[in-house]
């Protein structure tokens, strides 16, 4: 077997130009496989990331159902503290606790932007920051008595990425909503877009800047335990349903676990990926073509040396796997470039996407798609030459040498 890649090493550099250009198709083929798988899984991970809820166990209420834009807006009925009171009163619930989200005006050095502000309500500060498993990176979260205080997420702090051209630290002042606000912390980065970019402030100063009374946006369900979850999803909704009056399916609520929200945006992202890939697979095929083309004219160039080898002993089972394994050499070849300019193409493409949305999510390298990858590479070269290689070992030595 050496010697059979060792030919066809030595055969591969003599056609030299025409070698290089049977193994684009493969190439191309790999690149394109394995940059999308490697960028599929940066981009699954860099969404997931985006949710910004560490533990299994909570639960997302909100009025209206998904809706674009920031969480119960436009929504007719909405969701009311005493919702929440009533939620965390259920049996599996060990804690349930309002929150509002309002996108407000921001002022710091003469600029303006808006941002989101995130309610905290009093006395559920440790609940809440282990909801949403908040920590501050400097200073200080936000404690009781804290009115007129505010936590910045940490994308306020560096001048590159706040859009106020100047540093926001740990003392400053900022204007929310026209009114001024100190701040006591920054949020330690979390990789989430929501998360990175947030204010948070106690309910009753937020609710004096809007005005949302009893009304909120989402109310954040904490369950006992993790297989409680789907008992505790139907709970709520039956609650909910008495509540509002509304009769089954006809729902003007969602209530949402992690795992089901990742689950369909995962799909989505597994079925565009699997598309992509389908149609990038049309390069390996135009690859095959070229494998078979090349190996045929071999075959036709190359009869005068087939006939010399037969004449001094070789077999057709040398013939044919001098020619099989000449032709999967070609294809591995092509998968080691292809694997080598994906992986590097996938890894940039990920710290691309990583910049671009604000997390720090790992590129991943996957060992058992790389073997696959150079496995499948020679496979499809050996199978496209098989028909040449059998014309080759057919070949009758006395014409071949006549060749």
């Amino acid at each position: 077997m050496a010697n059979y890649f060792s030919f066809a090493f030595k055969n591969l550099r003599k056609r030299g130009i025409r070698s290089w250009l049977t193994l684009l198709g493969v190439f191309i083929g790999i690149v394109a496989v394995i940059s999308l798988i490697t960028l599929g899984s940066g981009l699954k991970a860099a969404v997931n990331a985006q949710f910004g809820v560490s533990s299994t166990q909570i639960i997302t209420v909100q009025a209206g159902g998904l809706s674009y834009g920031p969480p119960g807006s436009a929504v007719v009925t909405p969701l009311t503290k005493q919702d929440a009171e009533a939620i965390g009163k259920l049996s599996t619930v060990e804690f349930s606790i309002p929150r509002d989200l309002e996108f407000l005006e921001i002022e710091y050095n003469n600029k303006v932007k808006f941002g989101t502000v995130v309610s905290i309500i009093e006395g559920y500060e440790k609940e809440i920051y282990e909801m949403l498993d908040l920590e501050a990176e400097k200073g200080r979260l936000l404690k009781s008595g804290d009115s007129g205080k505010i936590v910045v997420g940490s994308n306020y702090e560096p001048s590159s990425k706040n859009g106020f051209d100047k540093e926001i630290t740990v003392g400053k002042r900022i204007l929310v909503q026209g009114e001024k606000f100190t701040v006591v912390g920054i949020l330690k980065k979390k990789g989430s877009f929501l998360l990175d970019n947030i204010i948070l402030m106690y309910d009753d100063d937020l609710n004096d800047l809007v005005g949302y009374g009893d009304n909120v946006d989402i109310i954040g369900v904490k369950v006992k335990d993790k297989d409680l979850m789907d008992k505790t999803k139907k709970d709520i909704e039956k609650l909910l349903r008495n509540r509002r009056n509304v009769d089954k399916g006809e729902e003007d609520f969602e209530v949402s676990t992690p795992d089901a929200i990742l689950g369909q945006v995962n799909s989505i992202l597994s079925a565009i990926q699997i598309f992509v890939i389908i149609i990038a697979s049309i390069s390996i095929i135009v690859g095959v073509i070229g494998i078979v083309n090349t190996m045929a004219t071999s075959v036709l160039e190359r009869k005068k040396e087939i006939g010399i080898m037969k004449a001094i002993g070789a077999r057709n089972s040398h013939i044919f796997f001098q020619f099989f394994v000449e032709s999967g050499f070609m294809g591995l070849i092509g998968g080691i470039l292809g694997i080598i300019v994906g992986l590097l193409i996938g890894y940039l493409g990920t710290l691309g996407i990583n910049r671009l949305v604000g997390t720090t999510t790992s590129p991943e390298i996957n060992i058992l798609l790389i073997f696959f990858a150079l496995f499948g590479s020679f496979l499809i070269g050996a199978i496209a030459g098989i028909v040449p290689a059998m014309r080759a070992a057919r070949q009758n030595p006395v014409e071949a040498l006549r060749g």
